[in-house]
């Protein structure tokens, strides 16, 4: 049975599920709450990616006179080692089976295409039919793409949209360049007011506000700045704010795996703003608790205090 098949035979919500958070493919786990919590002391698998579903479906007409495995083969599992002293318990992710970027989607234009094997073009190869559809927006507008003011406008938008959406081509493995330490330091680690600008999804304007960011460690610390640019990566990127503060949080987690990660953005939506309901003293916020943080609600209040304190 071929992998398209399988999947047109997938019910809608099954499809939805296993696409959803496209822009990083683990995020949508953590929705789930906290009962079906993502952190793990011991296990790092997790939920079966969207072609692992579609193999295990095939799975028993593939198998079926395939002899039973004698119990004597199988390997035993290996137990879990506990915790020892007051080492703090490492908050891992469930994954997906594989890294964001190890079928090359993250880096892809195209997010919502299941052909997994293609080969999407560069960003800059866009430029030409993006400045064309940018012309055609002016004329649609009722100006004149020719006039003086407006020749270049086409290009010029098109290159300020790549840029702003840049992210895209940025991966967390890229930014991180190895600026993971080992370090005998287990204590709360905050990194706030980060400057965030961003893109609406919805309605193409940005929006932009600032990002706090805690951790803490488990014997591995990360550069300071690079906190910076985990924001970046997911920032310059269409979005809304509640799956950007997801997704930092997720990535903090993949880099050092620490007991815990709290994010929270504050933003101001020019959607808000400049349309719709025109309320232009009304910000935004929103939060992820991870592990400890999520848990511990001392811990959680320390870093809310750290964050509101100026």
């Amino acid at each position: 049975m071929s992998f398209t098949r399988q999947l047109s035979e997938m019910s809608a919500s099954e499809l939805n599920d296993a696409i959803d958070d496209t822009n990083f493919p683990q995020a949508h786990i953590l929705s789930r709450g906290r009962n079906n919590s993502v952190c793990s002391t011991s296990s790092t698998s997790g939920t079966s990616s969207l072609a692992d579903r579609a193999q295990t479906q095939a799975q028993p007409e593939e198998t079926a006179d395939l002899p039973a495995t004698p119990a004597e083969e199988v390997a035993p599992s290996t137990p879990a080692t506990p915790a020892t002293g007051n080492q703090r318990p490492r908050l891992i992710l469930k994954m997906n089976g594989s890294s964001p970027d190890s079928d090359g989607h993250e880096k892809c234009t195209f997010h919502h295409d299941l052909e997994l094997d293609h080969k999407p073009p560069t960003r800059e190869a866009l430029l030409p039919d993006m400045a064309r559809s940018y012309r055609l927006l002016l004329g649609g507008l009722g100006e004149n793409p020719d006039r003086q003011g407006l020749i270049k406008t086409p290009e010029r938008a098109a290159k300020a949209m790549l840029f702003f959406t840049k992210g895209y081509d940025q991966s967390l493995e890229d930014v991180l360049n190895g600026a993971v330490f080992d370090e005998d330091h287990d204590e709360m680690v905050v990194v706030k007011d980060i400057e965030m600008f961003s893109m609406c999804e919805h309605h193409l304007v940005p929006f932009y506000g600032k990002v706090s960011i805690g951790y803490l460690p488990c014997n591995k610390i990360l550069g300071l700045s690079k906190l910076a640019r985990i924001v970046e990566i997911f920032s310059r990127r269409l979005q809304v704010q509640e799956r950007l503060t997801k997704q930092i949080a997720v990535a903090v987690t993949q880099a050092v795996q620490p007991a815990g990660v709290a994010v929270v953005v504050e933003g101001v939506h020019m959607c808000m703003v400049m349309r719709g309901v025109q309320k232009i003293n009304s910000k935004t916020v929103t939060s992820t608790m991870l592990g400890v943080f999520r848990d511990d609600p001392k811990t959680r209040e320390e870093f809310l205090n750290l964050v509101n304190s100026k």
